[in-house]
């Protein structure tokens, strides 16, 4: 048996037409994606499948969204026999590795990000928080450019650690200004503004974080099956306790995807399988380790030559 991790892609990889066509050819798809649709109150499958984008990009869509399709895709490759030695998932997609993993049920997880969506939205007015990726430019060198401007009296953080050369920072709508300015003087190769709708992984989630933490209490965590990669550590966890305490911690802490990856690739894999919409992190994943075999399962056709190469010999 071949040795794969899986890993799940967060806010961002959404796109409208996302899932369809599994919900077009299985049965089973589209009674999961009836279910979600009634579970959440709201026309889900209608955001994914026909838009607007700008609906389905407002976080509280695009999180349910992408979890579905993560955890159909997931369910679909263990019906045919896959089974991953341990998973991992960029912010969002924590949640897609935790059901792949049957420590949280599809159903929870669903509502659980439903929430996390909302209360994300609702930490920082609109407009007052905003994020920016960084290339080109080594963590230490962009920390130093952060702790300028939080001496200024600026909140801004380094929100995701992505890959060599590509770092996320989050904050006050100011203090992203001011930092894009001084890293493009310190020889960023660029720094620019990503169109979120708040300030994540930073400090400013922390009243956010408070509140889903009532919500993480009402759903029941169990034990992972396989290891998962925690966001805030970067290190393989199982414990339902140490989950429940991570996932209140990762909406203010920075993502630590790049030593989440040096870890799995370490850990001598046939592959690292994009499981869910893009590919995003199959991209990452080359970027850290370009010998290593990739594979985005985003459609039938993908699954299937996965499924092909994955019962060879």
């Amino acid at each position: 048996m071949k040795k794969i991790a899986f890993v799940f892609p967060g806010q961002g990889s959404q796109g409208v037409g996302m899932g369809k066509a599994f919900y077009d050819q299985y049965e089973d798809v589209q009674a999961q994606v009836k279910k979600a649709d009634e579970l959440l109150d709201i026309p889900l499958s209608t955001y994914m499948f026909e838009g607007p984008e700008d609906t389905l990009t407002k976080t509280e869509h695009a999180q349910p969204a992408l979890l579905l399709t993560s955890s159909i895709i997931t369910g679909l490759l263990k019906e045919r026999g896959v089974q991953p030695q341990m998973v991992a998932g960029h912010s969002l997609g924590e949640y897609s590795a935790l059901v792949a993993a049957n420590a949280i049920s599809m159903d929870d997880a669903l509502k659980l990000v439903q929430t996390r969506g909302r209360l994300m939205e609702e930490a920082v007015p609109s407009g007052e928080g905003s994020m920016a990726a960084v290339l080109g430019l080594d963590g230490e060198s962009i920390e130093a450019v952060t702790q300028h401007v939080r001496d200024s009296g600026e909140v801004v953080e380094i929100a995701n650690y992505n890959c060599p050369g590509q770092i996320v920072i989050s904050g006050s709508a100011k203090g992203i200004e001011l930092a894009v300015e001084q890293l493009k003087e310190k020889g960023a190769k660029r720094a620019m503004p990503l169109n979120v709708s708040g300030p994540f992984h930073s400090s400013l989630m922390k009243p956010a974080s408070e509140k889903f933490q009532q919500t993480l209490e009402t759903v029941s965590i169990l034990d992972a099956e396989v290891p998962v990669y925690a966001n805030v550590t970067a290190e393989p966890i199982r414990d339902q306790t140490r989950i429940f305490e991570l996932l209140i911690e990762q909406l203010y802490s920075p993502v630590r995807f790049h030593e989440t990856l040096e870890k799995m690739v370490s850990e001598d894999l046939d592959a690292i399988v994009e499981v869910g919409n893009g590919k995003v992190l199959s991209g990452l994943v080359r970027k850290v380790n370009r010998r290593t075999k990739t594979f985005a399962i985003q459609d039938p056709e993908s699954l299937e030559a996965f499924i092909e190469w994955y019962k060879e010999d």
